[in-house]
């Protein structure tokens, strides 16, 4: 099966939008597919600002009409405990309410962006989207990351080469308990990252310092930006160290 014999089965859906790579291109197909469909985006304290302002863009772009579900998912000593598995109870408060919103507003089909280069044994949250009856057309139609990157950049999407970014919660180690507070030094921290032209990087805690993973190819940046990288990152963490098995 592609999308195209995908949407052409399914003509109605929602879809369960982050903003990231692999839902912009979906949401592009079901468009492009002829497919009538709703995006649904939570917003929670996981998400950072940017994944907002770029959810908001392409919808407008694509001109599909785009829920935001404010969801407190800090409420949830479940999540906040932070244990292995912590993915799988977040993605089932946050998909039980994407499903809620969208069969109120008649989309009993909900869709999700995840690909074929999934691996599920890395993904807790998987087993959550399988409970809840969530299909995943790219995953099904055996589009790969790489494949889903090149499609975009020939869409015109201009979230084609976006680095992939997992949420703010998997910065802070398992078992370590999850706060506003450390989520929102971890949102400033790579923010400032963002502005000194860092891509592809994660800003981990460790205790109270600030671990900085970043590609191969972004070392020697750090040791030209350092002084600054040390400025900014200081405002929050104790520390910093870089990892030398570098991201990526």
């Amino acid at each position: 099966m592609n999308l195209k014999e995908f949407f052409g089965e399914n003509r109605r859906a929602a879809i369960a939008f982050s903003g990231g790579v692999d839902s912009a291109y979906l949401m592009y197909a079901a468009q492009r597919y002829g497919a009538e469909v709703k995006a649904y985006y939570v917003k929670s304290a996981f998400q950072p600002e940017f994944e907002w302002r770029d959810a908001l863009r392409l919808s407008a772009e694509l001109n599909v009409e785009m829920k935001v579900l404010p969801v407190q998912i800090l409420g949830n000593s479940d999540v906040t405990s932070n244990p292995y598995n912590r993915c799988y109870y977040c993605k089932k408060i946050i998909f039980s309410e994407i499903i809620k919103a969208a069969l109120e507003d008649g989309f009993p089909l909900i869709l999700d962006g995840t690909n074929a280069s999934d691996e599920e044994r890395d993904r807790p949250g998987m087993q959550a989207i399988r409970e809840l009856k969530v299909r995943s057309p790219l995953r099904e139609c055996g589009l790969t990351k790489k494949e889903i990157r090149r499609l975009s950049k020939e869409a015109g999407l201009f979230t084609w080469d976006k680095p992939a970014y997992a949420c703010l919660a998997t910065r802070i180690p398992t078992g370590c308990e999850i706060t506003k507070e450390k989520l929102f030094k971890t949102e400033q921290a790579e923010e400032a990252l963002f502005r000194l032209g860092f891509t592809d990087f994660r800003v981990r805690m460790l205790g109270e310092a600030a671990k900085l993973q970043v590609p191969a190819s972004q070392f020697e940046k750090v040791l030209i930006e350092k002084r600054s990288i040390i400025a900014e990152l200081k405002k929050y963490y104790s520390s910093v160290l870089l990892d030398l098995e570098e991201r990526g």
